[in-house]
């Protein structure tokens, strides 16, 4: 029995390996980004350490080798499991999962050299994208098998999720890295800049927001015990995301020539990105409602429990920040980096971590190497990420108040200086709780035979 499990599987748990060793890695890179930002020449000036080529390494990282390997290994699993039929093929999944490293490593290490197609989100280089593409789509057609042999003939909501993050990502990947521009990766002129954030939006909204919302929708009433409290309201929240989602990236462009109608556009459905949000949110309040106590006796729902609260402010902020008022203040500074990592990490990285720590017990048949050391990343994350946001947040208003009335740009550094000493300390938490969910996790995996007691 314990064969066909490890045989049944193996490309969830490669996945999930990969999360684990990407998520140190990842958190290496931000934590020297974050040294740069305290001490400047503390490091020198090795050229592959430098602040403009370890930033997009650090972004990229997290977004595809951490959250994004977590959150397909969670698609695999979930659609597997809700279809009731084993994976299409297992050797298909191991290729892709060989395909997809290959090209974060080969992203990183060309960002490294100073190879960079330099667009926000979208540095890696033509060959690195292409492979990139490649594993989508096997991971698509993989999961799409799998769901045509399938034993259950109805989709639950987190199947909709996890084939919309493949499809809309396939598309916005290729849009935002012109990749039929080989040389450059680009377009030209402001065509080129509403098109990159057209993908660098999206990238989080339609691929990790996706899969992290249909990861919530299979684990939350699992945990909870309870039933999803509406079918009618999940998709209600998921075509409204589709529709409304994809044009909003041109609220990072206020202050840019761009089309006035497309401004509007963007900043009118930003605020009504406020419904599918909400949508989901209290749909899965609803369900666990009075159940609390369940959802943290398991520490996977405690994760995804954490996700969906950051989830809240990370979706509450986003359409406030879209208005011009309120951007006048917070554009290009601090604020907008707390914004992001509470998106990617407090809110879709959370609910990866509770993916991978609800689902491996399942998928290794045995318990979790430690529950104790997961709790312990459990609040490492969140410390971490809540400084991270309380942080950046105050250096990003003082840094806009300060443009605001006049000062220039190096007038206000000896300011924020001490809220950069302290986002490089609170980057130990983070740097701490990736090393050890990376222990955990593989000795979760390759540990103990079944029947060991988890501590």
């Amino acid at each position: 029995m314990q064969q066909s499990i490890e045989e049944t599987w193996a490309t969830v748990r490669g996945f999930f390996l990969t999360s684990a060793v990407w998520f140190v890695v990842g958190t290496l890179a931000g934590f020297i980004d974050a040294t740069h930002m305290a001490a400047p020449d503390l490091l020198g000036n090795i050229s592959w350490l430098v602040f403009g080529r370890l930033r997009p390494m650090h972004t990229n990282i997290v977004i595809f080798g951490f959250v994004g390997s977590a959150l397909l290994g969670a698609a695999h699993y979930v659609v597997s499991t809700l279809l009731q039929t084993p994976l299409y093929c297992e050797r298909l999944g191991k290729i892709s999962i060989g395909i997809w490293n290959l090209a974060i490593i080969a992203g990183t290490v060309t960002l490294a050299l100073g190879y960079s197609q330099g667009r926000e989100y979208a540095e890696w280089i033509w060959p690195v994208d292409v492979a990139v593409l490649l594993a989508f789509a096997l991971i698509f057609y993989n999961l799409l098998q799998t769901a045509i042999r399938r034993q259950e003939k109805l989709l639950y909501v987190s199947n909709w999720y996890i084939f919309a993050a493949l499809i809309f990502t396939f598309f916005i990947y290729s849009f935002g890295n012109a990749v039929w521009n080989p040389a450059t990766g680009a377009i030209t002129g402001m065509p080129d800049a509403i098109l990159a954030w057209f993908y660098g939006h999206g990238v989080v909204g339609l691929f990790l927001t996706p899969l992290a919302v249909g990861v919530a929708y299979y684990i939350i009433p699992i945990v909870s015990r309870s039933p999803l409290y509406s079918h009618t309201l999940s998709l209600a929240g998921f075509w409204t995301i589709l529709m409304i989602y994809t044009h909003i990236g041109t609220h990072h462009l206020l202050q840019t020539p761009a089309p006035t109608w497309l401004k509007v556009l963007a900043i009118t459905g930003s605020i009504a990105m406020l419904a599918p949000v909400l949508t989901v949110l209290v749909n899965l309040w609803l369900t666990m409602r009075g159940r609390l106590g369940y959802i943290h006796s398991e520490i996977g729902g405690k994760f995804v429990f954490a996700g969906l609260v950051w989830y809240t402010l990370t979706c509450l902020q986003g359409p406030l920040q879209s208005l011009p008022v309120i951007q006048r203040v917070t554009h290009l500074n601090n604020w907008v980096i707390a914004h992001a990592h509470m998106g990617v990490l407090g809110f879709s990285g959370t609910i990866a971590l509770g993916g991978i720590y609800f689902i491996l017990p399942r998928v290794t048949g045995r318990p979790l190497h430690s529950t104790r050391l997961a709790d312990i990343q459990y609040w490492l994350v969140l410390f971490g990420m809540a400084g991270f946001f309380g942080v950046l947040t105050a250096a990003g208003l003082i840094q806009g108040n300060s443009w605001l009335n006049g000062e220039t740009v190096y007038r206000v550094l000896p300011a924020i200086h001490p809220y950069m000493v302290l986002r490089a300390g609170i980057g130990v938490l983070l740097l701490g709780g990736a090393v050890i969910g990376l222990y955990n996790i593989s000795r979760s995996i390759r540990g103990a035979p079944p029947g060991r007691k988890t501590p």
